[in-house]
């Protein structure tokens, strides 16, 4: 693909301008994976490059961005940020403890189906911020290990994430690109990840089940917890609980409403903005909005954006097509074997590096892969296998997925840290067994 951009790289730069694209994109992604500057800086950085370099214009730039999932992850950060204020998040937790009796066991299953079903729910990085907390108060009164919750949770997390459009990032890139709905991803994944769950608590519960255990006294001081001290404001839960359900509606009926699931989840946003604010002074509203902005994860927006150009300059050059030929001639362009070798490559890439560039990259390969494979149809099975590969893939190892990182920082400040060689040796079979499923899932429906 010749534009007046590469043309302008030609002449500046005298190379050819997907080796000068090629060659950005490596480097940022080697960048990003030293952790040495913070990744939204680095996109961005990467991003003007592209521009100033002549590859993309500013025009072209802004064309590049996915503003559909901009607007997503935007608006569900508002609506968690002022809920969370109410209290929910502690109230589920300690409230799934004592609906077992506080016994070890019961409370780590618990706590794991509460994370994944928020996680289906909300984004899993906002999830874990919420439980994990708990959960350590919750192992520190039974004096039991909470390594085994966290990693139960960590796992949950991500399988949780991984079922609905709105769990994880890779997902929320994937249903824009390829027009899948939020039903569609609560069709076809939702049921996978049940049996997926379900299957990774049993090996968990042979570690560990058996071994987990307290004293009378030490469940009691559970069950003494009152759950409705931690509802600090009725208002706000009920408000909140309100638009969370007209804004999971929303994305239900997208597709009948023919509205996209950023414009749901930004008209959310606005709604509990307003809720929250209505019965305050001006001067208070001002600085409730600026305390609700400041908790909103920009980095992380940011980082999509530059991401965004960055690929989409990379598109612009005809590399990606180059590279999608070379995958089709790799598996000789069948259907069934690319599907199935895209969800064990992407799961293995995953484990070892962020799932977000990751799935950036991929998808414009997959787009085109079409004329080929049959047209767009026949990548359907595909993007579902992108989307279990990149998601489950985040519990292979401990920077796999940033919910991962996160439950990581709460065992560190408890004094036992989660380390990485020994979550590896525990978690990548674990991961592997989620693959086996998924493949004999994928395989049995779509191929």
């Amino acid at each position: 693909m010749v534009t007046e951009g590469t043309e302008a790289v030609r002449l500046l730069l005298g190379m050819d301008p997907a080796w000068f694209a090629g060659v950005l994109f490596v480097m940022t992604y080697v960048v990003i994976m030293t952790d040495r500057l913070n990744r939204a800086i680095v996109s961005l950085m990467a991003a003007g490059l592209m521009i100033a370099a002549g590859l993309l214009n500013q025009e072209a730039a802004l064309h590049g961005i996915d503003f559909n999932t901009i607007g997503l992850l935007t608006g569900m950060m508002i609506i968690v940020t002022i809920t969370k204020k109410s209290g929910i998040f502690q109230y589920l937790a300690i409230w799934s403890a004592k609906k077992v009796d506080a016994r070890p066991w019961g409370i780590l299953v618990m706590l794991a189906v509460v994370t994944a079903v928020l996680s289906a729910l909300l984004p899993n990085v906002t999830t874990v911020l919420m439980i994990a907390p708990v959960t350590l108060l919750i192992t520190d009164a039974l004096k039991v290990n909470p390594y085994p919750y966290l990693f139960a949770q960590l796992f949950a997390a991500n399988i949780g994430g991984t079922a609905t459009l709105i769990g994880d990032p890779p997902n929320i890139m994937i249903g824009t690109a390829a027009n899948l709905t939020f039903n569609d991803f609560l069709v076809n994944l939702a049921p996978l990840m049940v049996v997926v769950f379900a299957a990774t608590m049993l090996p968990i519960y042979l570690i560990w089940g058996r071994t987990l255990t307290s004293t009378p006294e030490q469940r009691q001081r559970v069950l003494d917890y009152r759950e409705a001290d931690a509802i600090t404001d009725r208002r706000l839960l009920w408000q909140s609980l309100s638009v969370l359900a007209v804004v999971i509606t929303g994305f239900a009926l997208a597709d009948v409403l023919h509205v996209e699931v950023a414009t749901v989840a930004m008209f959310g946003a606005s709604l509990l903005l307003l809720l929250d604010n209505l019965p305050r002074s001006p001067s208070e509203q001002n600085k409730v909005v600026e305390q609700t902005f400041a908790e909103i994860e920009w980095q992380t927006i940011f980082f999509f954006i530059g991401l965004f150009i960055l690929v989409y300059g990379l598109g612009t050059t005809g590399l990606m097509e180059d590279v999608a030929h070379d995958l089709l001639e790799l598996t000789g362009g069948n259907a069934k074997v690319t599907a199935i070798s895209l969800l064990w490559a992407s799961a293995v890439a995953s484990a070892f590096v962020d799932n977000i560039p990751y799935v950036a990259t991929m998808i414009p390969l997959i787009k085109n892969m079409a004329p080929s494979l049959g047209g767009p149809q026949a990548l359907v099975p595909i993007w579902w296998s992108l989307s279990l590969g990149a998601c489950l893939g985040g519990n292979g190892t401990l920077v796999g997925s940033s919910s991962n990182l996160i439950i990581a920082s709460f065992a560190e400040r408890t004094g036992r840290p989660i380390r990485f060689l020994p979550f590896l040796l525990m978690a990548f079979p674990l991961m592997l067994l989620s693959l086996l499923i998924s493949t004999v899932y994928v395989y049995l429906r779509y191929l």
